[in-house]
């Protein structure tokens, strides 16, 4: 599916139903500086056709969590992504599809803070309404892997970042009432190597192997005029998760099936840092991973959403 510089701009507002969200994501990691980091500003429609604004920050640095920041119903002035002002975030669109900002700015000003920006190293993937992850999670959405450089404060003291990450857009209005898990799952090998898995379980699924799960590989292209990476939609998406006593994800590993010769690339991960936050009737766990995948190292973010 080809998609343009209009899909960037928001979709809440008075033209969608009560409940619809829509929001942006940033993560990151750096090991050589050793942090990782995920940022989200949305947009929501209420029930009297008003737009607020929420922002969402988890910072990490040397394997612990040094800024945790949530805020929600905050109101804007009109739906844009540069008007929010919410959990200390503020983003721009720099070019369309191709490069953005996210800056960090805590209100309790502890010294942690950072300043970033990404630009795409591949075109984006989109999920759509007619992926199994879209039908079950009721989000779509579109996400693109990036090169990462800018500064992340921590405790005052500077540290430049160059390294790997993802910038997403979703939109829609998930009904937790028939779900249960949500999962995003990301793998950063290199500007030209990487993986992006959403996986849903709907209240009627038994177990992990039931939920609806679609994925994508990002590779460099065999063919093409530029030889850049592009995304590919994975035929058979298989992964599983290793917990720890508190159902917190430690390690995982990926099989992808991106065609029927039955070869599968594969990626093994583990856990280098990660916190969980309660955010009501949710409880989100977020770590990022150490990966493997055919002989490189890289990084890469696994989150899980659940009904708390």
């Amino acid at each position: 599916m080809t998609i343009d510089a209009t899909w960037e701009s928001p979709r809440a507002g008075a033209s969608v139903a009560p409940g619809f969200g829509d929001a942006v994501t940033f993560a990151f990691g750096d090991p050589a500086a050793n942090v990782f980091g995920v940022a989200r500003v949305g947009l929501s429609t209420g029930a009297d056709d008003a737009v607020t604004a929420s922002g969402l920050v988890l910072l990490f640095a040397d394997g612990e969590p040094i800024a945790v920041q949530a805020d929600g119903g905050v109101a804007v002035e009109r739906p844009a992504w540069d008007a929010i002002d919410a959990a200390g975030l503020r983003t721009t669109v720099e070019e369309p599809l191709r490069a953005w900002t996210i800056a960090f700015v805590p209100p309790d000003g502890d010294g942690n803070t950072f300043k970033l920006r990404f630009e795409a190293t591949t075109p984006p993937a989109v999920l759509d309404a007619s992926h199994a992850a879209a039908k079950a999670g009721g989000l779509s959405g579109y996400e693109a892997l990036c090169r990462v450089t800018g500064t992340v404060t921590v405790a005052g003291v500077a540290r430049t970042v160059d390294g790997l990450g993802q910038r997403g857009h979703s939109w829609g209005a998930p009904d937790w009432e028939s779900v249960t898990i949500a999962r995003t799952l990301s793998v950063w090998m290199d500007p030209a190597l990487g993986v992006s898995l959403t996986a849903v379980r709907a209240q009627r699924a038994k177990a992990h192997d039931d939920e609806a799960v679609t994925a994508f590989l990002f590779e460099p292209a065999e063919e093409g005029p530029d030889g850049g990476p592009v995304p590919h939609l994975v035929d058979d998406p298989l992964f599983s998760t290793r917990y720890d006593a508190e159902d917190r994800q430690i390690a995982a590993g990926l099989e992808l099936y991106v065609t029927e010769d039955g070869y599968a690339r594969r990626a093994a991960g583990e856990v280098v840092c990660g916190t969980t936050l309660d955010l009501g009737r949710l409880r989100l766990d977020c770590a990022f991973f150490r990966w493997r995948m055919e002989g490189r190292e890289g990084v890469g973010r696994y989150d899980i959403l659940r009904r708390a």
